[in-house]
């Protein structure tokens, strides 16, 4: 590799000074303002979602790492309520795109309709643009509508463009895709591929919330009207501190715990422990790797942390590798989930 080779700083690791070095002082400011901003989204937030903070705080760490994320939850756990709430906190564009079973590709990404020109008697194609563009996209029930469909959204999320016809649009920045998936076990959906999956950096579950929590519930959402909620941040400003997440230094012993991650996680690699080639199918790839760095990267900027650790990788290690971590039947029929393995890789990759 030459000297003036670019290299690709979310995966490579930096220097020794680099990973031990504080950031920059603007970087230092940007991160304490950014942290400021985001206990005030939280707190507007709770005017209207009762609980789910551990939710809340993975959804600011995926946007501001630049990653789109998929909510898994049954209905009726405020999922929508959630990321519709989370869309009127920021000065951006938003849509949302209710995911149906007769929804076809061109009602997400639009489609050329024939209108009047000009000149009399004359018409003329245009383009009009589907929901897919705008800043934020609330993809709602996405596992109810077949894969063709599925795969205009995702298409997108990857490229960050749009190509419909003879017609290729670049995606204003910045976009992120927020979506809700109801359990593949229930009637009438499409479950996601592993390959698109993987196109989320984020699967948050999304649990039932505490007794405590449900008694707040019924006191204080069954009347009066929602309220109002304040804008906190505009799209300059969020790409801003995405820019700066991705500055954070991480040392080497971080890297080197987050690559032991993803590599324990395959059973086809020669040393992998003898429980991982008899539970899971197929283990986590390379962008694993570097969404666990983006992840980690962001949750300790969350935490008005200037370097990032160990515990941070722990933080976000379930979301990224859940989805990514495909299990087969021995571990089906012994009641171990992917999520049952990923806390025994930390719990064994840290004692090493």
């Amino acid at each position: 590799m030459s000297e003036n080779a670019p290299v690709e700083r979310d995966v490579d690791r930096p220097s020794p000074a680099e990973a031990g070095a504080m950031p920059q002082e603007d970087d230092v400011a940007a991160i304490d303002r950014l942290r400021g901003l985001c206990d005030d989204m939280r707190q507007e937030l709770a005017k209207v979602i009762i609980g789910q903070d551990e939710v809340i705080e993975k959804l600011l760490i995926c946007i501001f790492a630049r990653g789109h994320a998929l909510l898994m939850g049954v209905p009726g756990l405020a999922k929508t309520l959630l990321i519709h709430s989370l869309g009127d906190l920021m000065s951006l564009d938003f849509s949302r795109i209710q995911f149906t079973p007769d929804l076809m590709p061109s009602d997400i990404t639009g489609t050329d309709i024939l209108q009047e020109t000009d000149q009399p008697g004359r018409r003329a194609f245009e383009f009009e643009k589907g929901p897919i563009f705008a800043n934020i996209v609330l993809a709602d029930e996405i596992n109810r509508t077949p894969p063709k469909t599925q795969a205009a959204l995702l298409q997108a999320m990857q490229e960050n463009e749009v190509s419909a016809g003879s017609h290729k649009f670049e995606l204003d920045q910045p976009f992120f895709v927020l979506a809700t998936q109801n359990p593949i076990e229930q009637e009438g959906t499409y479950p996601l591929p592993e390959a698109q999956l993987d196109r989320f950096m984020f699967l948050i579950h999304v649990d039932y919330p505490t007794e405590a929590e449900e008694g707040r519930i019924a006191r204080e959402t069954t009347a009066g009207e929602r309220p109002e909620l304040a804008k906190i941040i505009d799209g300059q400003q969020v790409i801003e501190f995405q820019n700066v997440v991705r500055r954070v230094p991480v040392p080497d012993h971080v890297y080197d715990y987050i690559v032991a991650l993803v590599r324990t996680s395959r059973p086809s690699l020669p040393d992998a422990p003898d429980w991982i080639k008899n539970w899971v199918m197929w283990g986590a790839g390379p962008r694993a790797v570097q969404y666990l760095v983006l992840g980690a990267r962001a949750r300790a900027v969350l935490r008005g942390n200037y370097l990032v650790q160990v515990d941070d990788v722990d933080a976000v290690a379930e979301p990224v590798l859940s989805h990514r971590i495909l299990t087969n039947f021995h571990a089906e029929s012994e009641g171990v989930s992917s999520r049952d393995i990923i806390q025994r890789i930390m719990a064994e990759t840290r004692k090493d």
